[in-house]
């Protein structure tokens, strides 16, 4: 299996879609409404800038993550366990895996060719935000080498006001930041 670049809108929107509409509890959890988390406007501005992997098996879409090579404003305000700066930093979201391929530690998979491509753009660490309430990603990213380092309440179309944890997966040695 590898992560591709995406290029179609449809496709992608579709397998969000379906990702969405097949995951029990997903309301619980992700708290994922297509249309305000995932949006179009969103899938389309990861696409158009070369942001937006497909895991492919063969020439079926096994899950989709998206790497953006920067970090969003709302993680200046977290205490990070280790001092990066900005340019060193990538940033993963909206992993999925599509209901075909669960139950095979996928998410580990794309966390790990994920981390694959930041390290070939020269970045040091991989950071994400999660829900409180998504327990499983929070065990996934555990288990694929994320530390938790802090949380913090923010306004998201899909829960409202919430909480968000905060990982990040040091790539290097960190005395050579």
């Amino acid at each position: 299996m590898k992560l591709i670049l995406a290029k179609d809108f449809e496709t992608v929107k579709n397998k969000y879609i379906e990702v969405i509409n097949s995951t029990p509890q997903i309301q619980l959890h992700a708290r994922w409404v297509y249309g305000k988390h995932p949006t179009d406007e969103m899938l389309r501005k990861y696409i158009e800038h070369n942001e937006m992997y497909l895991m492919m098996n063969g020439a079926d879409i096994a899950g989709m993550v998206a790497i953006s090579l920067s970090q969003s404003e709302e993680y200046d305000n977290i205490v990070w366990q280790y001092d990066f700066k900005k340019n060193q930093v990538a940033t993963l979201h909206i992993l999925a895996v599509c209901p075909n391929y669960r139950g095979h530690a996928l998410g580990i998979k794309i966390i790990n060719l994920a981390t694959d491509i930041v390290l070939n753009y020269g970045k040091k660490v991989l950071r994400l935000d999660v829900l409180k309430s998504n327990t499983p990603a929070q065990q996934i990213y555990e288990k694929a080498g994320f530390i938790y380092s802090g949380k913090q309440k923010l306004y998201a179309e899909n829960t409202g006001i919430t909480d968000f944890m905060y990982y990040e997966k040091i790539l290097t040695d960190c005395n050579k930041n």
